[in-house]
């Protein structure tokens, strides 16, 4: 990775979390079924063998892929956050120029975006349009369906 990306303490802890389950669990129940599949003898055509080993290699691909963004990583937690302007981890309340819709997001990692419980990626063009911002700013974010127009109503760091 050529820059590192922010990550909340939170997100530190989901990917913490899936890398010890693949790590403790996974990993060991797929090397029993390759040893119980070669067991059955001729490996050449056994799909449990294959399925066994193609399943080892997506669990051995994710496990590089957490270590790779764990160690890319800069841990941020958004409580000890102090500014005056909207950065990483902050809970933005913005309401639509349009429709009169108000919503709220976090400013979170990309690994812990999940627009339905109300995170927004880092990288998202929303989250890239409200970064420096304070109360009052009107930001514009290009979408499929052409330009919205947000305000800023409120934002803060817990």
């Amino acid at each position: 990775m050529a820059d590192t990306l922010p990550m909340t303490v939170r997100g530190k802890a989901l990917l913490d979390a899936e890398l010890k389950k693949l790590m403790l669990e996974d990993r060991p129940d797929v090397i029993r079924a390759i040893e119980e599949a070669r067991a059955h003898g001729d490996i050449s055509e056994n799909a449990e063998y294959d399925a066994a080993k193609e399943r080892q290699g997506m669990i051995e691909g994710r496990i590089a892929e957490i270590q790779g963004k764990i160690a890319g990583a800069e841990i941020v937690n958004p409580a000890d956050i102090k500014s005056d302007r909207i950065v990483f981890g902050a809970h933005v309340a913005i309401v639509d120029e349009e429709t009169e819709e108000e919503a709220t997001y976090q400013i979170v990692g990309v690994d812990e975006a999940d627009v339905k419980k109300g995170t927004i990626s880092i990288l998202s063009p929303l989250a890239r349009a409200l970064i420096g911002k304070k109360v009052g700013d009107i930001v514009t974010v290009q979408s499929p369906k052409g330009d919205k127009d947000y305000e800023v109503i409120s934002f803060q760091y817990k």
